[in-house]
């Protein structure tokens, strides 16, 4: 049992920290924490907390979100239930919406894709969930010498998409009563990926802002996780072009 409570500093001696709920087994992530605690708790429990994260998500991401992983959790939403959560809205709201991601590219760029860039466009909310474990490896990689284990990034991605899908869903949301897809374009392929990218950044710096890196050298990292997620369709799609003349 902690002598003191890593998320206020308070003396405790029983199991919940006497000035702010935390519970004393607080302790680093592992993939067994993840699976058992995160996973099946943010399943079947709701936690207080929703309206701070989503503050502290807009306002100092990843300051907050590094604080979360140092085992300040008391007032953080689960993230597995936000998600949850806007998917389910998502779903909700999919009926009454007019125009789709998919809708919005010309027949002729859509007879250039593969198959794997049709399924990225047709399903983005799909596809950002799928991003979560690429990204943690590609942010894994640049700041390995963080000391931030795997199963950590995988949480702190998780945070991390979690704006792109609320400035998805309300964009989403405003197709319902506006339908020029010029603009919606301009929104989506805009707007989203453009905050997406200086998001991602924004949220990477600020995480990783006590690592033993230098300013340039943690603003190039940063920068560079987004890059080489952006890159992977490519290489990939030039991979699968390659492979398609060499046997066909």
């Amino acid at each position: 049992m902690n002598s003191h409570c890593l998320n206020c500093k308070s003396e405790v001696s029983y199991n919940y920290c006497p000035h702010c709920g935390q519970k004393t087994s607080t302790h680093r992530y592992s993939i067994k924490h993840f699976v058992e605690h995160d996973l099946v708790h943010g399943v079947w429990h709701v936690d207080k907390g929703i309206l701070f994260t989503l503050k502290e998500l807009f306002t100092r991401p990843g300051h907050s979100i590094r604080e979360y992983i140092q085992e300040k959790r008391v007032n953080y939403f689960s993230f597995v239930t936000l998600i949850l959560l806007l998917l389910t809205l998502t779903a909700m709201l999919a009926p009454y919406v007019h125009i789709k991601v998919s809708d919005l590219v010309s027949p002729q760029s859509r007879a250039m894709m593969n198959s794997m860039e049709e399924y990225m466009t047709a399903h983005p909310k799909q596809v950002l969930i799928i991003s979560i474990p690429i990204y943690s490896l590609f942010s894994f990689l640049w700041f390995r010498r963080s000391g931030v284990n795997f199963s950590e990034h995988l949480v702190l991605n998780s945070y991390r998409v979690i704006p792109e899908l609320i400035v998805g869903l309300v964009i989403s949301a405003l197709t319902i009563f506006y339908t020029n897809t010029a603009v919606v374009a301009l929104l989506y392929f805009g707007v989203l990926s453009f905050f997406s990218f200086l998001y991602s950044i924004l949220f990477y710096y600020q995480f990783f802002s006590d690592s033993p890196y230098s300013r340039k050298m943690l603003l190039f990292r940063s920068v560079m996780v987004p890059i080489t997620y952006l890159l992977l369709p490519l290489v990939i799609g030039f991979l699968f072009g390659v492979f398609k003349e060499t046997f066909t």
